[in-house]
């Protein structure tokens, strides 16, 4: 189907598919009701202004409170002198601004060449993906997160390296899957930024453990080790190894060598495909490998949490894997899991209830990695011949670049985004979190979990 080729047929359909994207994400899926926030919110209202210890808090009707590292309280405080009205829409605000930063870095000069009428279509696509939609109905942080991580990629890709490494170092303060990304760097060999992510992870720690000494002791020696604060290992939405275990195991416990052991099994995986793809320079591909298996070897990832695969849809349309990027896009904007909500045994609970871990494994094993220079190249000029998204250009095959200007250009390659240039050029009340909302029929509204 053609794209309209008036500025009114565009206008049209955008309105159109806009109009669709609402109806389904008020209907179909239904919300979350912020439920998350009100985690975050109460927690730091209750600890500035009544007093209270960070991970004692509850949402009120819940046994549900928070999980993240101390900084992150830190970082979130500035919610405890707000409304919690305005909390949310400063949280949704974020959140859409990270979603338009992500895009921009994953496919900004394709965006670019097709003007509004790319981003609105492109925005409409990000809208509808469960993770996506969900991060942003339970106004959760996952999209701040890998908004920092692309950061320090794209200062890598554009040859501003001497900063590089402190975003995720800040992302890993705040939680601790990003800190996989620091592994990255080790495997890169990118020894400064490495040194600099985890010097900004430690200080943050440090601060926060000066501004919360007894919820930081808790918390690392405690609340760290303890899953069961975040939810049921065997919960539908946890689409991580040891999800699939612990439904498997159900009711009883998932084994913990058998985690173990496929934990290493990945990580040797990512290791091998991500040394490949650094060794042809071919930086967009590590760091979607870094965050699949980050989400594979995380004990909990929600399904929220797979906003760390769009790098790797990224990678696919760079690829040329038109028709496996649009039938694994399909699937994690149908909510398929869900199905299996209140039964996951058999074998089709066990292929079904997984779905979105298959995914995520099939990406580890079989993402196009490691690809030379030219054939990224080649793969860009037949995208641009075809008018199709293209995330990976690289330098003119014309052109002999050695010393510092080729490491430039090859850092350029990180997200898509070219060459690299020179580096030259709420009020108070008695209840901190008001009334909860109660649980939906429909299983996907329910909040099985606590915020992580």
């Amino acid at each position: 189907m053609r794209a309209p080729r008036t500025e009114r047929g565009r206008l049209a359909l955008v309105l159109v598919l806009a109009a669709a994207v609402a109806v389904f994400t008020a209907t179909v899926p239904l919300l979350r009701g912020w439920f998350d926030l009100r985690v975050y919110y109460g927690t730091v209202h209750t600890w500035i202004h009544h007093g209270g210890r960070i991970y004692d808090y509850r949402v009120p009707g819940t046994t549900y409170g928070f999980t993240y590292p101390p900084f992150a309280a830190l970082s979130m405080l500035p919610m405890a002198f707000v409304g919690l009205g305005t909390a949310i829409a400063l949280a949704l605000l974020l959140n859409l601004a990270a979603a338009a930063f992500v895009l921009w870095i994953l496919a900004g000069r394709e965006l670019r060449v097709h003007g509004w009428f790319g981003w609105a279509l492109a925005a409409c696509a990000l809208a509808l993906l469960e993770p996506v939609r969900d991060t942003v109905s339970f106004g959760q942080v996952n999209l701040l997160l890998l908004a920092l991580v692309l950061t320090d990629a794209w200062l890598l890709s554009t040859g501003r390296g001497r900063w590089a490494g402190a975003a995720i170092g800040l992302a890993a303060a705040v939680k601790l899957t990003p800190a996989l990304f620091i592994g990255l760097l080790l495997l890169a060999r990118r020894w400064r930024a490495a040194a600099l992510a985890t010097a900004v992870a430690g200080a943050a720690t440090a601060v926060a453990a000066w501004a919360a000494p007894d919820a930081s002791r808790f918390y690392w020696t405690h609340a760290l080790w303890d899953t069961s604060r975040v939810g049921r290992l065997d919960y539908v939405s946890n689409q991580s190894l040891q999800g699939i275990l612990a439904r498997l195991a159900a009711p009883d416990a998932p084994s913990r060598a058998a985690w173990a052991l496929a934990v290493v099994l990945v990580l040797a995986v990512w290791g091998r495909r991500t040394r490949r793809a650094l060794r042809a320079g071919d930086w967009q591909a590590a760091f979607a490998l870094t965050g699949l298996a980050a989400c594979l070897v995380s004990p909990i990832t929600w399904v929220h949490h797979l906003v760390w695969l769009l790098p790797s849809f990224a990678v696919l349309l760079r690829g040329r894997r038109l028709r496996i990027a649009a039938a694994l896009y399909a699937v994690l904007c149908s909510s398929v899991v869900w199905l299996w909500f209140d039964d996951a045994s058999g074998i089709d609970g066990f292929l079904g209830s997984n779905t979105y871990t298959w995914i995520t494994l099939g990406l580890l094993l079989g993402l196009p990695a490691g690809q030379s220079k030219g054939e990224r190249q080649r793969l860009s000029h037949s995208a641009s011949a075809t008018a199709a998204p293209t995330l990976a250009p690289a330098a003119p095959a014309s052109t002999t670049l050695t010393g510092p200007a080729a490491s430039r250009a090859a850092a350029g390659a990180v997200l898509g985004n070219g060459p690299a240039r020179d580096t030259a050029g709420r009020s108070a009340g008695s209840e901190p979190t008001g009334v909860t909302r109660p649980a939906a029929a429909n299983p996907q509204s329910s909040s099985e979990r606590a915020s992580s």
